[in-house]
């Protein structure tokens, strides 16, 4: 039997660093098709949060992260295979420089053929950028990259100077002005959650979407071949209905929203119903077997979450009757005792493990990491500005991806699983139901065999 393959136009916005204008670009990109009636599928490389929630306001459509090393090549596939059967174009929005990472966006790229422009700001430049963009082209022979896209042009004649520059084989595809409403708003860990200012993100999507449509960009876009995406030769994994009967609940608001779709759609193929809930504004929990406290902003919201005593009772109740609770980063920082803010200020927090949490500046941990859990190992990512001091023994430590010092700790205290690593849970879903499961004798150390071939 033949694989099946579904060809559908495609184009990955790459730069050659972090602040180039990629989100900004990608946003008005699928604002733009999206008011012409066009169905747009966009991803985002990497372990990234923010980024999805911006794009998935302007395209109208759920954003899922794609990384070769957290998700696999299987899992990715997929996700491409699935847009390119509904949608009318596929934007992949990359991470930080084209070549950076293990794997990179040029990885992605390359392995699923995808043609790549180049979003550069050129504040400061003209006839530099076209030898910048130059050099990305010729850095690796297995990419294609269709052309550059010149962000922050101060005039019509800084245009002419980048484009007179340029080798025929690198068009300028647009060239988006200098202009402050084009720019998304930024904070300590990327740009402000979109929930916060969705108005205003409608107003910058829609002059980013007239901006480009007046550089031209559609008619490069029209010039581009369809891609040819192929189902996996291998199919994945039946998902098992390990979670069937359980419920989880779900911190989401403000302070709790790191969480990656793609856990929620798991969860729910498990069989698990999700219950969301807010330690912000609630005073009590849903019915649930289980919690799940994922990463945010709780440093931003510190007195609200210690004013709210109610839930913070609540949360300490389902704790003591020994039901299993994930906390996860932001998660691990409201189980703390205290957390103090950046202003210096300390707050009372939940006190179910001992310890004291603090923000320190714009200096943080990163990086891809396995979590050697007991249920088993899965993969995910550490971005974090905040330390912990004052706690219990760790059970374990995150296995980083390319370095052998100890990742992060991972802390239990009865059923409470806590840790800065934020989970991929595809990666390991039978390690993932465990964790869960509201039976402590179905927690025991597993080895999945997804995970061993995932890792292979």
């Amino acid at each position: 039997m033949s694989t099946p393959t579904v060809s559908c136009p495609a184009l990955f916005i790459a730069a050659p660093a972090s602040g180039q204008g990629k989100t900004t670009v990608t946003a008005g990109l699928a604002r733009l098709l999206r008011n012409q009636g066009k169905v747009v599928r966009v991803f985002k490389t990497g372990p990234d949060y923010l980024d999805p929630q911006i794009l998935a306001q302007a395209s109208g459509q759920p954003v899922d992260q794609l990384d070769l090393w957290m998700a696999g090549e299987a899992y990715c596939r997929q996700r491409f295979y699935d847009a390119a059967c509904e949608a009318d174009l596929i934007l992949v929005e990359g991470a930080m420089g084209l070549f950076d990472g293990e794997p990179s966006s040029a990885d992605l790229a390359a392995l699923f053929d995808i043609p790549l422009a180049v979003v550069m700001d050129v504040k400061g430049m003209a006839q530099t950028a076209a030898a910048l963009v130059s050099g990305l082209v010729g850095f690796r022979d297995d990419i294609h990259i269709a052309g550059l896209i010149a962000n922050a042009c101060g005039s019509q004649r800084h245009r002419e100077l980048i484009e007179g520059a340029l080798p025929p084989t690198i068009p300028l595809l647009a060239a988006m002005p200098r202009d402050p409403a084009l720019s998304l708003p930024e904070r300590h860990l990327g740009l402000v959650q979109a929930a916060e200012i969705r108005e205003d993100l409608e107003a910058r999507f829609e002059a980013g979407a007239k901006a480009l449509e007046a550089a031209g960009l559609l008619d490069a876009l029209a010039a581009l071949s369809p891609v040819t995406f192929t189902a996996p030769q291998e199919q994945l994994a039946a998902v098992k209905p390990l979670l069937e009967g359980h419920t989880i609940g779900v911190a989401r608001d403000a302070a709790f929203s790191f969480v990656y779709q793609a856990n929620l759609d798991l969860l729910e193929q498990m069989g698990a119903t999700l219950r969301f809930f807010s330690p912000l504004t609630d005073s009590h929990l849903p019915e649930c077997d289980a919690l799940w406290l994922p990463g945010g902003y709780p440093e931003l919201h510190a007195q609200t979450l210690a004013d709210n005593g109610a839930m913070r009772s609540a949360i300490e109740a389902f704790y003591s009757v020994d039901k299993p609770i994930l906390a996860e980063c932001g998660g691990l920082l409201y189980c703390l005792e205290t957390l103090t803010d950046y202003d210096d200020i300390t707050h009372t927090m939940l006190g179910l493990l001992p310890g004291q949490g603090a923000m320190r500046g714009r200096r943080g941990c990163q990086g891809m990491q396995t979590a050697e859990l007991p249920e088993g190992p899965v993969r995910g990512h550490a971005h974090h500005r905040s330390m912990a001091e004052g706690t219990l023994e760790p059970i374990g430590h995150g296995r980083r991806q390319r370095h052998p010092a100890p990742g992060e700790a991972i802390y239990r205290q009865k059923r409470l699983t806590a840790t800065y690593l934020h989970l991929f849970f595809p990666n390991n879903p039978d390690a993932v139901a465990r964790l869960f499961s509201a039976s402590p004798a179905y927690c025991e150390p597993q080895h999945s065999e997804a995970f061993t071939h995932a890792a292979q």
